[in-house]
């Protein structure tokens, strides 16, 4: 630490003391701290790679994308949407919630700090988290980074000679650009399938490819929000039982995915969800055109050529675009080091409920493998936590020589 310091004489508040917790990231759910935080009278820093909070959402998602989850399955702590809001928010709706949310609890994130690396100091018991202009030092870090903080780019056979453009879904917007053109998505998840119905909209000529096992079931049963559903009879039944429930009516509503080349996985929507993180498709109007021939799927790709794909079946065809809606992972273990709560994809290795809180003052938020809807829970549990020791500190006036203004220019 005493480096630190000298440091800070030469270079006048590049060292900069933190009181409160470091907050990495301005998603939903830093946010979504650092006001629970506020309620509890905790200052916070939040910092933010980009330049605005929610960039996941204002940089990387489709023009068309809706909550999949009723609005009050996805409010953030201490403020719901707006009652003139629809059932299920669009992006656009979403993103002026959370910027008002912001404005509410008046958190200011510092933006275009990205995190270099952040690691716990044993001498010191601090955190000392290094952005490209400054270091930060705090005795507690909450990373808010979240689940889908990269996309995910496969390594195909052949993707370099293609003539077309191949992007990811994190860059698709609308399939306006794609009118009329024979498209390939890659990937058959909420994305692939929603990316898929857009271009059909658009007149693409949509194929896709669903290579993995996935479940398509209703966004909603009996007028009532599918997840909903399950997540009332899951306090009484066990989780088995209320996937064999949801199959059951979903093939009722839907019919056989296997069909039409979706094939279902052995384990339960909610149980795999649960355990892998791997959200089941909400059907929106996909599977009427997957049915329909407007959305022809593909089995595995084996290879990229100049003009198109080959298939594991044996098929060959050409296309205009390739999109690739494969995903998004963790990037914790870039910049977080010797970190054992962690496994190497970069999530809790405690399962929820007890992945919020590591040890040496480390707090986890967004990687419940629940959407905002674990968000919300987390947030309050790290923020009673955090003023508990907060308020012992302040009590012992034992850490007010730490205190340092941010100097926010």
């Amino acid at each position: 630490m005493g480096s630190c310091k000298e440091q800070v004489k030469v270079e006048a508040a590049k060292c900069v003391w933190i009181h409160g917790p470091i907050i990495v990231g301005a998603g939903p759910s830093g946010i979504a701290v650092a006001a629970c935080l506020k309620e509890q009278g905790v200052p916070s820093v939040v910092l933010e790679r980009s330049d605005c909070i929610a960039s996941l959402w204002q940089n990387k998602t489709y023009d068309r994308l809706k909550l999949h989850l009723p609005k009050h399955l996805c409010e953030l702590p201490l403020m719901p949407f707006p009652l003139n809001f629809p059932k299920y928010p669009s992006k656009y709706q979403f993103i002026s919630y959370m910027e008002s949310y912001a404005s509410h609890f008046n958190i200011v994130p510092r933006f275009n700090q990205s995190v270099q690396s952040a690691e716990f100091d044993p001498s010191s018991k601090f955190w000392v988290v290094r952005t490209q202009d400054f270091e930060y030092i705090s005795p507690w870090i909450v990373v808010a980074t979240g689940e889908n903080a990269e996309p995910v780019i496969p390594n195909i056979h052949g993707m370099d000679l293609f003539h077309g453009p191949i992007t990811h879904t994190s860059v698709y917007k609308s399939g306006f650009d794609y009118k009329n053109k024979k498209v390939l998505v890659i990937g058959c998840g909420n994305s692939g399938m929603e990316v898929s119905l857009d271009l059909c909209r658009h007149n693409a000529i949509s194929h896709m490819v669903a290579r993995n096992t996935v479940h398509v079931i209703p966004r909603e049963m009996f007028g009532l929000s599918t997840f909903g559903i399950a997540m009332a009879l899951n306090k009484w039944f066990p989780i088995k039982l209320v996937d064999k429930f949801l199959l059951v009516v979903s093939t009722f509503m839907l019919g056989n995915t296997n069909h039409y080349g979706i094939k279902r996985p052995k384990t339960g929507p909610i149980e795999l969800k649960l355990a892998t993180g791997k959200t089941p498709v909400l059907d929106v109007g996909q599977l009427a055109q997957i049915k329909s021939g407007n959305i022809k799927v593909m089995e595995g790709v084996k290879e990229i050529t100049r003009n198109g794909a080959k298939f594991v079946d044996g098929q060959e065809k050409e296309f205009d675009a390739i999109i690739l809606a494969t995903g998004y992972k963790s990037n914790v273990p870039t910049w977080l080091k010797s970190c054992e709560f962690f496994d190497k994809e970069g999530m809790p290795k405690m399962p929820f409920p007890h992945g919020w809180k590591g040890e040496q003052g480390l707090y986890t938020v967004g990687f419940t493998r629940r959407g905002l809807h674990g968000t919300y829970s987390d947030a309050f549990n790290i923020a009673k936590d955090i003023a508990h020791k907060w308020n012992t500190i302040k009590n012992n006036n034992s850490c007010n020589s730490h205190i340092v203004l941010l100097n926010n220019s």
